[in-house]
């Protein structure tokens, strides 16, 4: 499989890493300095493209992409108010596109642990919930594109609230998920920034009487890297809009 490779920091290296370990070869690098070798004629070399950019430049780069007719993987967080756009654009095109918040399949079973407890909280209105993301200090959005994907599962199951809002704190200390209450409508989420560190999620409801909280902690970027390639693989010869769901079957 021949391989663009759309941004190319830590997380392109390590994907680049793995893909070559398995015997695919990257044929295009796109970084800021050569911005102008993103063109049809590059991306025609390629099989699909894999897109971890900034959130400045991840439209533009999926939207060349499905002009080109190269299926694209993009797990570039803070540009979803074009998602809506870029499927579009997809179908116009009969092209093929995958968007994950988080390729990691321990994030994506995470995912659905989520679900399962907050359709078992549903009702149970003595509890609230609140949420925590940690991640390294280049990363530039927050919340994290993950923490939102968690925040919609919950408000897809709970009736008693309509939204979320976050905050970024550099330290919230040990009872910073507890004390995190937004309005009583809002999961509130607290976002930390702190060095080295891949990413950590946490939930946590809680009572008066108890609390329950359940949490999932990267230990390396290589887990996101080698779902990305999983997810580069599999859309190879489908057509559509597609999500991490459709891969897993969960």
């Amino acid at each position: 499989m021949k391989i663009a490779l759309l941004g190319y920091g830590k997380m392109g290296k390590t994907i680049e890493k793995i893909a070559v370990s398995k015997g695919h070869k990257v044929i295009l690098r796109i970084t800021k300095e050569n911005a102008g070798s993103l063109n049809k004629q590059n991306l025609k070399r390629a099989d699909v493209a894999i897109e971890f950019s900034r959130p400045e430049t991840a439209f533009q780069n999926i939207s060349i992409c499905l002009e080109t007719g190269l299926p694209v993987v993009s797990g570039t967080t803070g540009w979803l108010e074009k998602y809506d756009d870029a499927k579009k654009l997809c179908l116009k095109n009969d092209g093929t596109f995958l968007y994950a918040s988080n390729f990691s399949i321990g994030v994506n079973i995470f995912f659905a642990l989520n679900k399962y407890l907050a359709q078992l909280m549903n009702g149970r209105t003595q509890y609230e919930v609140s949420m925590e993301e940690i991640h390294h200090v280049e990363k530039l959005d927050y919340p994290s594109g993950t923490a939102i994907s968690l925040a919609e599962g919950i408000l897809d199951k709970i009736k008693n609230k309509s939204g979320w809002e976050a905050r970024l704190e550099e330290d919230t200390g040990k009872d910073g998920l507890k004390n995190a209450i937004a309005d009583d409508a809002k999961i509130m989420i607290t976002s930390r920034r702190m060095d080295e560190v891949p990413g950590t999620h946490k939930i946590k409801w809680f009572s008066d009487i108890d609390e329950l909280e359940i949490s999932h902690v990267a230990y390396s970027r290589e887990g996101f890297a080698s779902g990305a390639l999983s997810a580069a693989e599999w859309i190879i010869g489908k057509k559509g809009v597609f999500g991490m769901e459709d891969m897993l079957g969960f």
